[in-house]
């Protein structure tokens, strides 16, 4: 499914872009200018934290589905394309998170790019290590 032809040419622009428009309707929400029963942003805004983060956790399980399926299908291309579509409602909502914590996925990719090049192992018992301290 995945081809070069498909790959936007700047995923950090893609995602930059898709928060902008979160954060325009988050601030639309939070102006009464959106409305929960006319829009789906503006609904997961006025659910505040909790309904928010429950919201992640449903989409992670749906992805976590999607990829068994497609691993039983031994990566059928309908399958790919549910997962996919998967995994985009998961990121979606991890941008809407992000910006009810007035963060950005620039900060998440800053971390990713800190983290690169060093161990998985030693940087998670690094966090370990500083979190008894």
């Amino acid at each position: 499914m995945s081809s070069p032809i498909n790959k936007p040419s700047n995923l950090d622009s893609a995602l930059a872009h898709l928060a902008d428009v979160v954060d325009q309707r988050r601030d639309a929400f939070k102006a009464g200018d959106a409305d929960p029963k006319t829009s789906y942003t503006a609904l997961l805004f006025s659910k505040g934290d909790d309904g928010i983060l429950k919201k992640i956790g449903e989409e992670a399980t749906e992805t976590v589905m999607a990829a068994k399926d497609l691993r039983a299908t031994d990566l059928a291309l309908e399958q790919q394309k549910l997962f996919v579509g998967e995994m985009a409602d998961l990121w979606f909502h991890c941008l809407i998170a992000l910006s009810q914590y007035q963060l950005r996925p620039e900060d998440v990719i800053a971390e990713l790019e800190r983290r690169l090049g060093t161990s998985g192992i030693e940087e998670k018992a690094a966090r370990k290590a500083a979190n008894k301290d």
